[in-house]
């Protein structure tokens, strides 16, 4: 049965006024990514774009070269982080351009990145700079702008039903009330829906599925297919004491201890799966081509994977795809988180190292689909 490889998308990299106020003038995802440094030996930062260059996704060249690229290398749609306040929209300039221009015609989802938004760019999580609020009026108002793009035919369906994923189903006050208003208003305009949300190894109940949605997405890297990466990095990486003390010459020295970068290899993370049949739910497996978020937060990163390939990508996806067995003939996706999370190390789009490698092994994968 065919399988649809989605794209986890990010439509950052281009200026907008909320940027320009909180970071600067002119600032963009790029800024991050092209001061990176590295951290310790062999550490492969910063990671600098080649083929599409420091795009503006403003522009209908970049997006049409992305989406060209996209589908050489077998990439069925892109899932578009969607960014809702209470009305209030952010980074949807490139989608919008889009929804008008019938020749990006690649397939396309959505995922609303429901999360207060915060200085997460710069490692500071704790500054809220929007509240993401929740309300019956919002649920309403929300679901009027999201139906008319549901209608768009290049919208990817499931059985005919427009695909929208939730990022984090449990910081609703109650999301069932949410689902129960959509579908309603999806009803009343003629259309069912097909709801996922994402799941985390870090979050309680985490292998089962949120009353009301369809099925569930594993996030990548902080999945459910094996051992939380938290607790494998905690594992690996004890807290070492702060100083070593040194009597030299009857003085007492304290020497500062190498730090410890918060590292697991990116070998472990396409091993050991949890196989999708010991899932009593609707899961869809995801995979990451690398994760290092050094660039936001210089050496406070929340997590390396060291030594990322495409050689090991490839046998990550390779597993993935063997172990799945689509649900019915539209529920037939496995998602790539990212197509160009560039800041955290984590992108098919070729780079300075690799190339189009990551892309090449897509294709590879998928060869006998094309």
């Amino acid at each position: 049965m065919k399988i649809r490889p989605i794209a986890i998308h990010l439509p950052q990299y281009h200026p907008f006024p909320e940027n320009d106020e909180w970071w600067g003038k002119g600032f963009t995802e790029w800024t991050n990514v092209a001061k990176a440094k590295p951290l310790f030996d062999n550490h492969y930062q910063p990671h600098l774009p080649s083929d599409l260059g420091f795009y503006d996704l403003r522009l209908e060249e970049a997006r049409m070269a992305q989406e060209q690229l996209a589908k050489h290398y077998g990439i069925y749609g892109f899932c578009y982080y969607h960014y809702w306040f209470n009305g209030k929209r952010l980074m949807h300039e490139p989608i919008d351009r889009k929804l008008k221009n019938p020749k990006e015609d690649l397939p396309f989802m959505l995922c609303w990145a429901n999360e207060n938004w915060t200085r997460r760019w710069d490692g500071n999580e704790h500054e809220v700079l929007i509240e993401q609020k929740y309300s019956v009026q919002d649920d309403e108002d929300h679901i009027d702008f999201l139906l008319p793009i549901f209608k768009d035919p290049r919208y990817i369906k499931v059985n005919n039903k427009p695909v929208i994923v939730i990022y984090k189903p449990n910081v609703f006050p109650n999301i069932q009330e949410t689902l129960k208003c959509w579908r309603e208003k999806a009803k009343e305009a003629g259309l069912e829906l097909y709801i996922c949300h994402m799941v985390f190894s870090y979050q309680k109940d985490w292998d089962q599925l949120v009353d009301g949605f369809d099925a569930a997405v594993d996030f990548e890297p902080f999945g459910i297919r094996r051992k939380s990466v938290f607790k494998e990095m905690w594992e690996r990486h004890v807290p070492p004491k702060r100083t070593i003390i040194d009597k030299i010459k009857g003085r007492i020295i304290k020497q500062p201890v190498k730090k410890r970068f918060n590292s697991v290899p990116y070998k472990w993370m396409g091993e050991n799966l949890i196989l999708q049949k010991d899932f009593h739910c609707k899961l869809y497996p995801s995979l990451v081509p690398g994760w290092d978020n050094t660039s936001r937060r210089g050496e406070n990163p929340t997590l390396i994977l060291e030594d990322s390939t495409p050689e090991y990508f490839e046998h990550w996806l390779s597993n993935v795809k063997a172990d799945f067995t689509p649900y019915s003939e539209d529920e037939n996706f496995i998602f790539i988180n990212a197509w160009n999370e560039w800041a955290e190390g984590n992108h098919l789009e070729p780079d300075m190292k690799f190339g189009t490698q990551y892309l090449e092994s897509v294709k590879k994968i998928f060869s006998d689909q094309l």
